[in-house]
């Protein structure tokens, strides 16, 4: 059966699939009455298999929301095109690094993205590009790749974007 309301989380590279954010974020979710996935890629460290993974997996509900962070952010941005989700939530994401530089398609219109001032490993630079190119809004935080120091402003924007999700598909 397909649940009416789904959030599919896809974790960083070399973390889980139920770390700090993700956890947190998970709990937002529930709150809400979402159902909550999110998948283990950790036997892998190569993104285009991550994205394999997640399609074939093919989260499906009224209501699909992607999430997604470093690498997760990669994945759930450019399985948009085949899942077509609700809305996607990205977090310091892997964008434009060469050898996975292609630009994500059929970005929703619902997208948020933060992503920390001090973010030694993803620029922000990459961050602004996204935001530019597909509208979508920007979040940028005193923090550094993690934003695990940054939870209940992250939880504030996701529970926000769920919320204008609920509305955008609820007739």
């Amino acid at each position: 059966m397909t649940p009416k309301l789904l959030v599919c989380f896809a974790h960083g590279k070399e973390s889980g699939p139920w770390g700090t954010k993700i956890t947190y974020l998970a709990e937002v979710a529930r709150q809400r009455g979402f159902d909550v996935m999110s998948p283990d890629y950790s036997h892998t460290m190569d993104p285009r298999q991550r994205l394999a993974d997640l399609l074939a997996l093919a989260p499906q509900a009224d209501t699909l929301v992607l999430a997604g962070s470093s690498m997760g952010g990669y994945v759930s941005a450019q399985a948009c095109a085949a899942l077509r989700p609700a809305a996607l939530f990205l977090m310091a994401p892997a964008l434009y690094f060469p050898g996975f530089d292609e630009e994500p398609q059929q970005v929703p219109a619902l997208c948020e993205v933060v992503h920390g001032w001090d973010d030694d490993i993803v620029p922000v630079e990459r961050a602004l590009r996204f935001a530019e190119r597909h509208r979508a809004a920007l979040h940028l935080l005193a923090s550094d790749h993690s934003l695990n120091d940054r939870l209940p402003e992250l939880g504030q924007v996701f529970g926000t974007l769920l919320d204008r999700a609920m509305k955008a598909t609820t007739p």
